[in-house]
């Protein structure tokens, strides 16, 4: 039978990609059907953001990939130096192959290859697989003039803290932003801010910047201490709490921060602008501090 056109594997990207212990070609890399990542979701990932060949807090990255594997109960089957072998292997073919300068290493651990049963089985080996692509980093538009976003409410389940490969419901958050031609969708649940569909989401009232708790309903982004650490450093007050849809409504400004958008604004939102007076519908001064701040954290934390 042939294949058509639009799901023809010479379509895909020929770079080079590791899985369980080789390195070869990303369109030739292939997992048994019964791998219970592919049966269940039952993995985790991480997404690493590399500036001109230097991965951005990488320490960062690994701690929130042994939460997650520990939350599953799986077992790190890399040891950091081992990952960050791997990637900066990847990140090098693609820039040689590609010329990318700036670019995304996603990694991706799955309990592994079983006969499907929804009991977790002990004693498997671990599916692990690295792969590097371009970053597509937010336009100087979109900096200039902000991005529009709208609202859902957070019909996800309640371990969003685990950064799982169970994405359904992210996948369907995003497409209700996607349908409206807006950025991202700022989820509430039970009234309260928690995330975006692929973001975190930032509010900034009379000069403070607050995000919702550290807890099990959002995903702690690795911007999460790195937002913190920018604050303290010029003196911007921060806070982490329960913050509910009319102080989100009645914001000076709102961000997005995630590994592609960094820190970026939101000056629409379900299309009332955000903010007051002046500034209703512009990029915010406390955002541009930060901006700032992220893009000299990433030239000092970079290795």
């Amino acid at each position: 039978m042939n294949t058509p056109p639009e799901t023809s594997t010479s379509v895909l990207p020929d770079s080079l990609c590791y899985l369980n212990g080789e390195f070869g070609p990303l369109r030739d890399a292939k997992v048994s059907v019964l791998d219970r990542g592919f049966i269940f979701g039952d993995g985790v990932y991480e997404v690493l953001p590399a500036y001109g060949g230097k991965i951005f807090r990488f320490e960062q990255h690994m701690a929130r990939l042994e939460r997650s594997l520990g939350e599953l109960r799986i077992t790190n089957p890399l040891s950091s130096e081992a990952w960050l072998a791997i990637a900066r292997r990847l990140i090098q073919a693609l820039m040689e192959s590609t010329g990318a300068v700036n670019q995304l290493v996603y990694i991706q651990v799955t309990r592994g290859v079983a006969v499907r049963d929804h009991v977790m089985p002990p004693g498997l080996r671990p599916t692990v697989f690295v792969m590097a692509g371009d970053m597509k980093l937010a336009t100087p538009e979109q900096r200039q003039l902000g991005v529009s976003c709208v609202s859902a409410d957070d019909f996800r389940w309640q371990k969003a803290h685990i950064k799982s490969t169970s994405l359904l419901g992210a996948v369907l958050a995003r497409q209700i932003s996607a349908d409206a031609d807006a950025v991202e969708t700022v989820m509430f649940r039970d009234g309260f801010l928690s995330e975006a569909a692929a973001s975190n989401v930032w509010v900034v009232k009379n000069g403070v910047v607050m995000g919702p708790p550290k807890d099990h309903l959002v995903l702690e982004g690795i911007r999460f201490d790195l937002i913190e650490d920018l604050c303290r450093e010029q003196g911007i007050p921060f806070e982490l709490r329960r913050i509910g849809r009319t102080e989100v409504q009645d914001a000076d400004e709102l961000m997005l921060s995630s590994a592609t958008k960094e820190v970026l604004p939101i000056t629409m939102l379900d299309g009332q602008p955000v903010g007051h007076g002046a500034q209703r519908g512009r990029p915010g001064p406390v955002y541009e501090r930060l901006y700032a701040g992220y893009q000299r954290a990433k030239a000092a934390q970079s290795i």
